[in-house]
Order: structure tokens, then C-alpha cells, then sequence
């Protein structure tokens, strides 16, 4: 299918009349905080969900937030006189933001969804009618230039990328244009490109309706519209990493075979990176026969980068096939179809011996370092986003770790991070506990096994006393040889350390 089915587009060459709209938009009180107002917590919710049956009961009355819901968020028509006490209408038509249905009714042409910035930010993410929740909603449209607004997984990347100031931002599969928006609040030039000329249209607007300065916008697929002389400080991208037989949607296949996408975005863009620049991408990875998940994923870091690989969730063959065909609405077409498509994912991840896929983040970061860190973990449990202070710190301790041995350490001071607890897990009624489990309440949230030297230890790390001292202290309490201890104990140091229990004071 061609981008033919698909309505035409808002002129992008009108900032003035995009800058008008932006205003009553905002006097019309349609933001994030208005529609949460208007709409309550549940019917928000369910908007997110795609469904808007709750929103539609909540938008009956004449107000001019309740018109703008109805028409940018819910593709329902309305009255043309109300149209012209909210909007610059006859701008609004002229630059095709809106168009004329059934005599007295006006039309959106493009799906607007309020969108809360980091800093309070009122931002506004322009998609396809229809289209403004990515992921596996069902996204009511099958036509393959369809442009998606912000799902789950957008958010999920705008929240896990370090947000330092930067001088050049790179955008790659930019599609509505979300995570340019992002990056233009901290990079002093970015960078979007997009396989589909319409995406990048879209993100034109995204940018200009949300008040922030424009990118450099170039069509062509990954690295490709990309100078060879150009490097970036920072590089995100959720790219169309679906593995599925044959592509069809642009905004979600990458037509290469199995995660061949996800490893050539990895391994190139260490070439593209400065020193010290971060890479974030979303991805997808085969399970294979055979082979150890984590070493597939080792094999895709490039040279001279640290990297920081983490699965969030694993599916089956089958239940990842379904995922993919409900979200192209296969399961509400033909059954013979859908039962042919189905057979055809089977085959493929059969020919290529895959039985699970992966799905998580893979943060780079250049040191140029001749012996890198490469960390790959499975973490499915809740983590408190947005994480890229935590990503930051990751990588800044790795550092620390890299530049100190053992000596080293026992020389440090540390100091506890805040908001850990520590739980003694056992048998009930038993005098000791078998282990002592340390637990953070921030970022990762992560709980580790210590031993009661590690627990000790950790429970008096204020920053006054070197490790050294600390653990002499222990072995005299303990009654143990103060030497083994200061033998046996920096391997769990650096473990507390690399996971963020302990700080470098």
C-alpha cells in the first residue's frame, strides 16, 4: 500500500499560522493537565489504550476543551460555528490543519495529543488520524506509511536517555518526532531521519506546533542520510525492530532479516559516536538454539564502547506472532488469512531456529577505552522512570571501577545511596537468616544478596572511614583475620558499587 489512502498532510511552510493555532490551543486549556481535568484519571487511561468510547462520554458538553478533544483526539466532526470562537479557522482550513465535512462541519486532518514535556513543558505530538498510541493497540490503520503517535515504548526511550547539554543530537526512525523534541530541549543542533518522507513532515510539525526550534530533517533509512564526517554526542532511536516475515508497516518492520536491524543500528553507530556520547535504542533479539542470548548481544557492541544491554521481557515464538498480527489487526480480517500469516512467522522463526524473542534497551556509551564494559542482565521487574540521571551514574561508576584496583578501593571512601532497606531472608522462627538481601527504592530498584560482612560494611559506608578501616573494625568484631577480609571483600565492593548500593564519596 501507498501513502495514497492516508489524508493529507498540514503545510509545514506556515510557522505563523502553526504558532497561532499552538496559542488556542493553550487558551483552550488542551494540554496534558487540562484533558486529566476534563477527562478523569480513567478515561486519560483508556485514551492511551486506543480506546475512546470513555472520553467520548466524558466530551458531551459545549466547551471549547470538550470541541478540541473531540475533534483532534477523537476524529469527530463539529460545528463550524464552533470551530471559529476557538480557532484561526479560516488559516486552520487555508493550511489544511482542518477541512470542511457535510456542509456545516469541520474535520481534523491530523490526529494532536497534548503531551507533558519534563519540565512542564506543554507539547503537542502530531500522528495519522487514528494513530496517536503506538504499540500493540491495534492501530486502525493498515496503510504501510502510517505515522503512530507516542506509545509505551516511546516514552519508555525518552525516559532511559541521559539528558546532558549537547551540541549534536541524531534522531534515527524519528517518526512523529517525539525523541527530537526531547533532544532539542538540551542539543544545540538535531539531527532526525526517517525511512518515510511523511514521518518526517510529521515531525516538522510536531516540533513547530510544540514551540521548540526546528531539526535537520533527512530522508533514508539508519545511518544512511548521515555524512560520513558527522558524529553526534547523542544517538536514540526506537527503530522498527518487529521481527516478521516480509515488511508491511514502515513504522514498525525493518525488512531486514530476523534482528539483523537492531545489530547493524548497534555495531555502526560506535563510529558515530564523540568520546564520552551515550547511544540509546530500543530492540529486539533472538533467542537462539543453541546459543547463549548474552554472548549474541556481547557480539553486537561496537569497538571503544561501554555498553549497558538490559532485557525487560522475553515472548515465545507463538506469543510474539500474535502480539504483531493483533497489532496490524490481522485478527480481525479474514481467518484464513490471519491463520496463513500466523504459519508464515512460524516458518520463519523456525527456518532460523529462534524460540523466544527478547525485548529491552541497549545504551552505548564511547570511551575509546582498550578493555570495555560490556554488561548484558535481564531485569523484568518495575524500574522508577525517567532513568537517564541513573544511566549517567551507571556509566560514571564503571569509570571509577575501571581507574581503581583492589587497593584502591580498600584506600576509598564510600558513602550509602539513599533509600535502600536491607531485608534478612530466611526460615520463620530461625535464629540467623540464610542471606541478607539490600534493596533500592529509586532508579533500577534493584535487591542484591550480601553476606553479613557486605551488609556490615554497606550499613557504615557514610564517607568518613576508609573501606580498609571499615572492614579492620569488622574482622576485630567478628574475630576474623583482618587480612583475608581485606582479601575476600573488594569483589563485593565492587559489585555494591557497580550497581549503585554505594557511591565513591
Amino acid at each position: 500500500m501507498s501513502n495514497s489512502s492516508l489524508s493529507p498532510l498540514p503545510s509545514a511552510d506556515h510557522p505563523e499560522i502553526t504558532a497561532r493555532l499552538r496559542d488556542a490551543l493553550l487558551a483552550a486549556s488542551f494540554t496534558a493537565d487540562g484533558l486529566l481535568e476534563l477527562l478523569g484519571a480513567p478515561a486519560y487511561a483508556a485514551l492511551a489504550r486506543s480506546e475512546t468510547v470513555p472520553a467520548l462520554r466524558a466530551t458531551r458538553g459545549d466547551t471549547p476543551l470538550e470541541m478540541l478533544v473531540r475533534l483532534f483526539l477523537l476524529q469527530q466532526p463539529v460545528p463550524h460555528a464552533r470551530v471559529e470562537d476557538v480557532l484561526p479557522l479560516a488559516e486552520c482550513l487555508d493550511s489544511g490543519w482542518l477541512v470542511p465535512v457535510g456542509g456545516s462541519e469541520i474535520a481534523a486532518t491530523v490526529d494532536v495529543r497534548p503531551y507533558g514535556g519534563p519540565g512542564g513543558e506543554d507539547w503537542f505530538i502530531v500522528s495519522d488520524l487514528g494513530c496517536a498510541v503506538g504499540g500493540a493497540g491495534g492501530i486502525g490503520s493498515r496503510n504501510e506509511g502510517v505515522v503512530l503517535g507516542v506509545g509505551g515504548a516511546s516514552m519508555t526511550l525518552a525516559g532511559i536517555t541521559v539528558r546532558t547539554p549537547v551540541s549534536a543530537a541524531l534522531d534515527l526512525g524519528t517518526g512523529s518526532g517525539i525523541q527530537a523534541l526531547h533532544a532539542a530541549q538540551h542539543a544545540t543542533r538535531v539531527t532526525a531521519t526517517d525511512v518515510n518522507p511523511r514521518a518526517l513532515h510529521i515531525t516538522a510539525l510536531t516540533l513547530a506546533l510544540s514551540g521548540a526550534p526546528g531539526a535537520d530533517l533527512r530522508e533514508g533509512s539508519l545511518f544512511e542520510p548521515v555524512r560520513d564526517d558527522e558524529t553526534y554526542d547523542l544517538i536514540v532511536s526506537n527503530p522498527p525492530f518487529v521481527i516478521s516475515p516480509g515488511a508491511r508497516l514502515t513504522y514498525r518492520d525493518g525488512g531486514m532479516g530476523g534482528d539483523d536491524l537492531c545489530r547493524s543500528l548497534v555495531q555502526e553507530a560506535g563510529e558515530r559516536l564523540r568520546d564520552g556520547g551515550f547511544a540509546h535504542f530500543l530492540a529486539n533479539w533472538q533467542h537462539v538454539e543453541g546459543e547463549d542470548w548474552q554472548d549474541r548481544l556481547r557480539s553486537w557492541v561496537p569497538r571503544g564502547c561501554d555498553a549497558w544491554i538490559v532485557q525487560r521481557e522475553v515472548q515465545d515464538v507463538t506469543q510474539y506472532a500474535e502480539l504483531w498480527l493483533r497489532d496490524a489487526g490481522d485478527h480481525r480480517g479474514d481467518p484464513a488469512e490471519y491463520q496463513a500469516l500466523y504459519d508464515a512467522w512460524l516458518d520463519e522463526f523456525e527456518a532460523r531456529k529462534v524460540k523466544a524473542v527478547g525485548f529491552g534497551w541497549i545504551t552505548l556509551r564511547r570511551t575509546g577505552t582498550a578493555v570495555p564494559s560490556v554488561t548484558v542482565e535481564e531485569w523484568p521487574h518495575p524500574v522508577e522512570q525517567p532513568l537517564g540521571e541513573t544511566v549517567r551514574a551507571h556509566f560514571g561508576r564503571l569509570d571509577f571501577l575501571r581507574a581503581h584496583d583492589d587497593a584502591d578501593l580498600l584506600e576509598g571512601h564510600f558513602r550509602l545511596a539513599a533509600e535502600i532497606v536491607q531485608e534478612q531472608v530466611g526460615l520463620p522462627g530461625a535464629e540467623d537468616p540464610e542471606h541478607v538481601v539490600l534493596r533500592q527504592h529509586r532508579g533500577m530498584r534493584r535487591a542484591t544478596k550480601v553476606d553479613t560482612v557486605g551488609a556490615g560494611f554497606a550499613g557504615v559506608c557514610d564517607g568518613t572511614l576508609s573501606a580498609g578501616r571499615i572492614l579492620d573494625a569488622i574482622a576485630q568484631l567478628m574475630g576474623e583475620d583482618p587480612v583475608l577480609l581485606r582479601d575476600r571483600t573488594p569483589a563485593q565492593i565492587r559489585l555494591l558499587v557497580e550497581q549503585g548500593f554505594l557511591h565513591p564519596a
